[in-house]
């Protein structure tokens, strides 16, 4: 009885992953709104050439205006609170990284700079499912161009467990922050940060 209820949770798993694929081009035109609780930015920097020091943001927003039939037509907007910086430092009693991040004017200043936001301005189609796009990156007062590489997960026409239309991307890219005037410890600390993204929306 177990292996045959194993068997048939597997096989309906198989079969909304298929459709996830193959559905995202029949899913209706429109606006779709981040799904927070499956989504995450992630960011790297070198430090001191021994690691990659990981960091995020857990308090941000998106939309997208999605064109089915033209998907090179459709415009991503993202919003990030950079006071939810979470570097994971260990010893909060000693020292509150995060928020010697947040507010020191060397790094994310965020009460003269209380939002980072981005919005795409080209997005070139480089297969079935993979995509570059380039976008505005307002960050510390300063807006510059960025590009991501962005790979279209799949999508729903009826999400399995809210009934929506969603989507879902990946994306990867990398940015110099000294384009943005971010110079703080450059090189000791990396100047190339890499940039990780993961998102669910649904159908507004």
């Amino acid at each position: 009885m177990k292996r045959t209820t194993l068997a048939l949770c597997t096989a309906l798993f198989i079969s909304q992953g298929a459709l996830a694929e193959e559905s995202f081009k029949q899913v209706p035109a429109g606006i779709y709104t981040l799904d927070p609780t499956h989504a995450s930015i992630t960011w790297q920097v070198n430090h001191l050439g021994l690691s990659n020091y990981t960091a995020r943001f857990t308090k941000f927003t998106a939309e997208v205006d999605y064109n089915p039939k033209n998907p090179e037509e459709s415009v991503i907007t993202a919003s990030i609170d950079p006071t939810s910086i979470k570097t994971d430092y260990p010893y909060p009693q000693k020292k509150d990284f995060d928020k010697k991040l947040v507010e020191n004017e060397d790094w994310f200043n965020a009460s003269a700079f209380p939002k980072i936001d981005f919005k795409s301005t080209k997005l070139e189609m480089t297969g079935e499912k993979t995509a570059i796009m380039t976008g505005d990156l307002t960050l510390l007062g300063q807006t510059k161009p960025v590009t991501l590489n962005v790979n279209f997960n799949g999508a729903y026409e009826a999400h399995p467990f809210t009934g929506k239309p969603a989507l879902g991307f990946s994306a990867k890219g990398t940015l110099n922050r000294s384009d943005w005037g971010f110079t703080t410890y450059v090189p000791n600390i990396g100047d190339e940060v890499k940039l990780i993204i993961e998102t669910e929306f649904e159908k507004k």
